[in-house]
């Protein structure tokens, strides 16, 4: 499998606090069967705007990980990447390529403020595709917009945007709201792929397998294998993601 969202590299965000951490982090992920996985430190937080643009220091660290993990000889492979924050320099950044996209191809993981205004989310995806990148929206469901309104991630599905889901949302670790949307999100067929978001080793792992069983037990052994491998490949390959067939989605009214 394929964890596109991971906040494994040590002592860059508030995922993984050592090298130890990291190692053992990679393990749990390797355990549950996850043999790829995307590096997506959080940049250009509002706090600290600085916060891990893409700098030799940083892509040093990356590399730093990769070699512990073979020396440990745990295999996993690694990808460059960063979960960006949205904000109104973000277009600005990816023209001036201080952002790193996963795996430097044309996907770029993009978060929100958990309650950002809906046009200015609008705005931000159709920037970002005016820049040539495509927007991998993480963990829509956990948007307080998103959960009022599940139909506007339909509305990105069509502009040309992908969406990743979280592990932890699916199983019920973040509430019943945000679990019902994830699986509404994964009943309409809008989401691409499912990762961990991962942080530490006990709490918020890289773990899969779990999410694996779940996905299959509700639809079928084909919806993991897309959600898990074949569409995450597909965007650290830069491809058009697949195998999804999206529904509109029936408007609330209150």
């Amino acid at each position: 499998m394929i964890d596109l969202h991971a906040h494994i590299l040590p002592g860059v965000d508030d995922g993984s606090q050592s090298l130890e951490m990291s190692l053992e982090m990679a393990r749990i992920a390797v355990a549950s069967g996850v043999r790829h996985m995307a590096l997506t430190p959080h940049c250009n937080l509002p706090d600290n705007p600085r916060t891990n643009y893409d700098s030799p220091e940083l892509r040093r660290r990356m590399d730093q990980l990769q070699l512990a993990l073979e020396r440990e000889d745990i295999p996993l492979d690694l990808y460059a990447g960063c979960e960006v924050f949205s904000t109104e320099e973000t277009p600005m950044l990816l023209r001036q390529k201080q952002l790193i996209s996963l795996n430097d191809g044309k996907y770029l993981l993009v978060e929100f403020n958990f309650r950002e205004d809906v046009d200015f989310v609008f705005f931000i995806l159709e920037a970002i595709l005016d820049e040539g990148y495509i927007p991998l929206v993480a963990h829509p469901e956990r948007y307080h917009f998103v959960v009022r309104d599940p139909a506007l991630t339909y509305e990105w599905v069509q502009m040309g945007c992908a969406l990743q889901v979280n592990r932890g949302s699916i199983l019920g670790r973040f509430g019943r709201s945000v679990q019902s949307t994830a699986w509404t999100l994964l009943d309409h067929q809008v989401a691409a792929c499912v990762a961990t978001d991962c942080h530490r080793s006990e709490f918020r792992t890289p773990h899969m397998s779990d999410v694996e069983d779940a996905l299959g037990e509700t639809y079928g052994p084909e919806c993991p294998r897309l959600l898990l491998e074949d569409n995450p490949s597909r965007i650290l390959q830069s491809q058009p993601v697949t195998g999804l067939h999206p529904r509109p989605f029936r408007r609330r009214f209150w």
